[in-house]
């Protein structure tokens, strides 16, 4: 896998991490929630929006 690999999976993180943030402040969760949420995803990118997948607040 050469740079443009690493290119196309840095794209596909980011377009996953926008779309966790867009749809945990589309949640039905409290303000802190939210915030706890979007801090971890943007922290730890890829780690953060794969546990937001399985335990985020639900739309």
């Amino acid at each position: 896998m050469g740079l443009e690999g690493i290119g196309i999976g840095g794209l596909l993180i980011l377009i996953a991490n926008v779309y966790a943030i867009i749809k945990t402040l589309g949640s039905n969760a409290t303000t802190g929630s939210k915030v706890f949420w979007i801090i971890l995803i943007l922290l730890l990118p890829l780690l953060g929006v794969i546990i937001w997948f399985f335990a985020g607040p639900k739309s």
